[in-house]
């Protein structure tokens, strides 16, 4: 959508340090800190359950947070100043069924006070111009999906923070969808978090973070994951390392003091 590269003014544009979430007296994020480098697509990867969702939610100031601090973009999550330069997507869909794919976008563009033509670039961008006046109630899964990443793009945001943007979605929609993505970071200069519990999407990222639990198990490149392993997919390089955390963590009678 843009067109120049954008120069990211910092190394990192998420830091999240010693971050604890509890919900329902449950501990979902205990002590979590991490950075999401500028520029590029991080793969957020782990099964359903871990903490992804929270931990995207944290970065967009809209997850109510224990302790730790939250910086996007050099501000604090939630910060008014960011409002136009996050675009976040949601696992369902976050546009209204009832109106076309082009009205939604023309009420997002006035909502972040968008430039008139930030609506046909968003929805050409996500490959949508042959649906844009079709109701959003008669489109597929897939679709829907990618209308509602067009809803984020309309403002132009510098982060986007997807979760789970592919699930469901068929071999095909998901590679173009990934292609965009990376064209998104890699041509210009936008910062992508894309969550997903589907190991081979590993590959199309440029790092990953491991997340399981709440913990991070890995923080790292993909080749970067496989050495330190010795695996030769994702997937079997996350089940190694859960099968080490677990072989690190004392078992209950050892931690209350009691023989092992």
């Amino acid at each position: 959508m843009r067109k120049s590269v954008v120069e990211p003014l910092s190394a990192d544009a998420i830091v999240v340090e010693h971050l604890v979430v509890r919900r329902g007296g449950r501990s979902v994020l205990p002590d979590l800190s991490v950075t999401v480098p500028a520029g590029q697509v991080v793969g957020l990867l782990g099964p359903s359950g871990g903490g992804k969702s929270t931990l995207m939610r944290a970065i967009v100031g809209v997850q109510q947070v224990e302790s730790g601090d939250v910086t996007v973009l050099g501000r604090p999550a939630g910060h008014p100043d960011l409002r136009h330069r996050i675009g976040y997507v949601t696992q369902s869909p976050s546009i209204y069924a009832d109106l076309s794919v082009r009205h939604n976008l023309t009420y997002f563009a006035q909502v972040l006070g968008a430039s008139p033509d930030a609506v046909d670039r968003a929805i050409e961008a996500v490959d949508l111009t042959s649906h844009a006046d079709a109701s959003v109630s008669t489109l597929s899964g897939g679709q829907r999906s990618r209308a509602s990443l067009a809803a984020a793009l309309v403002g132009d945001p510098e982060v986007l923070v997807l979760d789970e943007p592919t699930v469901g979605l068929d071999p095909v929609l998901r590679r173009d969808l990934w292609n965009l993505f990376r064209r998104l970071a890699h041509d210009e200069g936008r910062t992508l978090l894309v969550s997903s519990h589907v190991m081979d999407e590993a590959t199309r990222c440029d790092r990953l973070i491991l997340l399981r639990e709440g913990e991070i198990l890995s923080d790292s490149t993909l080749a970067e994951l496989l050495a330190r392993t010795g695996a030769t997919d994702a997937e079997e390089a996350f089940l190694r390392l859960v099968d080490r955390a677990a072989e690190a963590r004392p078992t209950d009678a050892a931690s209350k003091g009691g023989p092992a």
